[in-house]
C-alpha cells in the first residue's frame, strides 16, 4: 500500500515538476511575453489605420454634397437679401411720393397760408431761415461724475458720452426756446418724433445717430441762442461740458435749411368739396 500511494502522490517525476514549476516562474507556456506585446500593439497599429482609412473615405464621399449644400444655402441667402433691398427701396419710393403729395396738396390748399404753418410746424415741408447750429459730441476721455451732478445717480459706466435724454433735454429747450424747425443729423423732428436709446446709440424716430451730433433749429437766431443758453436746458448742458468734458459749440446761422419729416403719418383728412354739389 505503501508504493501504491507514494505512485499516487508523486506521478510526475521530480525533474518535470522542476522544469514546470521553473516556466511557470518565468511568465507561463506559450508565447513568451515581449512577443505577445508586440503583436498586441501590431493589432493596435492596424486597427487604428482601418478607421482613418474608413475614415477618409467617408470624408471624400460626404464633402461634395456638403459642399453642394453650403452653396445652395448661399444662394438662396443672397436672393432673399436682394430681395429685401428692392423690397425696402419700393417703400422708401411710395414714401417720397406720398410725401410729395402731401406737401403738393398743403401748397394748394384754400387756406394756403395755414397750410403753410400746418405743413412747418408738422415738419411735412423742408423749410429754410435763421436759427442756431448746435454741436454736442462726446468726451475726449470718460469721466467720473461727482454726486450731486446731472449724471451723479444715473448708473452710467462711461458719463463722457451723450446720451439720449441729454439730447431729449437740448430739444426741448430749443423747442421752449422759440425754434420753429428742429433737425439732428439731418433728421427732421416731428411732434410725433421719439429720441431713445439702443445699448449706446442714440435713436431718432428709430434711426441711429452717430456723434458729433449737430442740432439745427430754425427761428430768431440771437435771441434764440441766448434764451436757451440761460435757460435750464442750456445750464444743463454747461453743467455736462464743466464735470464731463461733453464737447458743445453754439452759433447762430444766417441761413438754415431743414429737410422734411420722412414719414409723416396723415391721421386724419376731409375730402375737399366744390360749392353748389351735393
Amino acid at each position: 500500500m505503501s508504493l501504491l500511494t507514494n505512485v499516487m502522490d508523486h506521478s510526475l517525476d521530480d525533474g518535470y515538476a522542476e522544469a514546470a514549476a521553473r516556466k511557470r516562474a518565468a511568465g507561463g507556456g506559450g508565447l513568451p511575453r515581449t512577443l505577445r506585446a508586440k503583436l498586441g500593439l501590431a493589432a493596435g497599429l492596424v486597427l487604428a489605420a482601418l478607421v482613418v482609412t474608413v475614415g477618409a473615405a467617408q470624408a471624400r464621399v460626404t464633402a461634395p454634397a456638403a459642399a453642394k449644400e453650403r452653396q445652395e444655402l448661399i444662394d438662396r441667402i443672397d436672393q432673399e437679401t436682394d430681395a429685401a433691398d428692392d423690397l425696402e427701396g419700393d417703400v422708401d419710393a411710395l414714401r417720397d411720393d406720398v410725401g410729395a403729395r402731401q406737401r403738393e396738396a398743403l401748397r394748394h390748399s384754400a387756406d394756403s397760408g395755414r397750410g403753410r404753418l400746418v405743413g412747418l410746424l408738422s415738419g411735412a415741408v423742408a423749410v429754410h431761415g435763421p436759427g442756431v447750429k448746435l454741436v454736442v459730441d462726446d468726451a475726449d476721455a470718460s469721466g467720473t461724475g461727482s454726486d450731486g451732478e446731472p449724471r451723479g445717480t444715473s448708473g452710467f459706466s462711461d458719463t463722457g458720452r451723450v446720451r439720449d435724454r441729454d439730447m431729449q433735454r437740448v430739444v426741448n429747450g430749443l423747442w421752449a426756446a422759440g425754434a420753429e424747425a428742429i433737425s439732428i443729423n439731418g433728421q427732421r423732428l416731428t411732434a410725433l418724433s421719439a429720441i431713445r436709446a439702443a445699448g449706446d446709440a442714440i435713436l431718432v424716430d428709430n434711426r441711429p445717430l452717430v456723434p458729433p451730433y449737430t442740432v439745427l433749429a430754425v427761428g430768431d437766431g440771437q435771441a434764440l441762442g441766448s434764451r436757451f443758453q440761460d435757460s435750464a436746458d442750456g445750464l444743463y448742458l454747461d453743467a455736462l461740458k464743466e464735470n464731463y468734458g461733453i464737447r458743445t459749440g453754439l452759433s447762430t446761422e444766417d441761413d438754415l435749411r431743414l429737410p422734411a419729416a420722412p414719414s409723416v403719418i396723415v391721421r386724419t383728412a376731409q375730402p375737399k368739396t366744390e360749392k353748389g354739389t351735393s
